[in-house]
């Protein structure tokens, strides 16, 4: 199973049209939901959304989906439970 890459900075950028904290498109957010879509679609679109990231927005994306894999929550959840 591949793990979303939500990190719970769910914002859209009104300019691009992508996620603050993933990346993501909202189609893509969708995508991501539907039983039917591939392991290599999802690897694929990770790869992707990275590509569209850079400077802290990317070194944090990498830290909280890292923490989020090996964790089972985000960095941010994290910090909320606290």
């Amino acid at each position: 199973m591949i793990i979303s890459p939500c990190i719970s900075i769910c914002k859209t950028d009104p300019s691009t049209g992508y996620c603050y904290g993933c990346g993501r498109s909202n189609e893509e957010k969708l995508l991501w939901k539907k039983e039917d879509t591939s392991d290599n679609w999802k690897i694929n679109n990770i790869e992707t959304i990275k590509k569209r990231l850079s400077g802290w927005q990317l070194e944090s994306f990498n830290e909280s989906y890292e923490y989020k894999i090996n964790n089972g929550m985000s960095l941010i959840k994290k910090n909320q439970i606290k």
